[in-house]
């Protein structure tokens, strides 16, 4: 029996539309002194959750908005196995955040702007095409990668200039 093949189409500008509902929570956690990073998550058309980074507000190193956001989607459909669902988050998820997505089983994830230093979708790693893994998941990187780059930017300009002090880690 052969195997089926399917094929997976996406809608860039749905992804567009999306990527600004998780901007929206980027710029809260901007207003709120954190990182700005936003993460919304969908179940097909359904939005299920959305967060973004509490680290400074929750003084919680686990407190990134796309492992709020998992936790979220979680409840909201009383299940951790989250297949189906899609993941929109403005930066490059890290090698702690991509693995929980690995293990909540996310369908797909769409980010933003790419991490040069730690991003785990491509950038320094690829946790979440590594095969070797329970679970996979279906990577667009680069969606509205200007514009959620350029928050992150001008949030880390802003720390500098404001106390000469060194900023956060995102």
């Amino acid at each position: 029996m052969e195997a089926e093949i399917r094929l997976r189409t996406h809608d860039p500008e749905l992804d567009k539309l999306r990527m600004q509902i998780a901007l929206r929570a980027a710029a809260d956690a901007y207003e709120e002194g954190e990182v700005p990073v936003g993460a919304v998550i969908f179940a097909g058309d359904e939005l299920v959750a959305k967060a973004h980074n509490q680290r400074e507000t929750l003084q919680d190193p686990t407190a990134h908005a796309e492992i709020l956001a998992i936790t979220q989607a979680a409840a909201a459909l009383e299940s951790w196995r989250l297949e189906g669902c899609t993941l929109y988050v403005t930066l490059e998820p890290c090698a702690m955040c991509a693995g929980a997505i690995v293990l909540a089983r996310l369908d797909r994830v769409v980010f933003g702007a790419w991490d040069p230093k730690a991003g785990a979708c491509g950038s320094v790693l690829n946790v979440l095409a590594c095969e070797r893994l329970n679970h996979t998941a279906e990577v667009a990187g680069g969606v509205m990668a200007d514009d959620c780059g350029e928050i992150l930017k001008c949030f880390f300009r802003e720390r500098r200039q404001g106390d000469g002090k060194s900023p956060v880690s995102s």
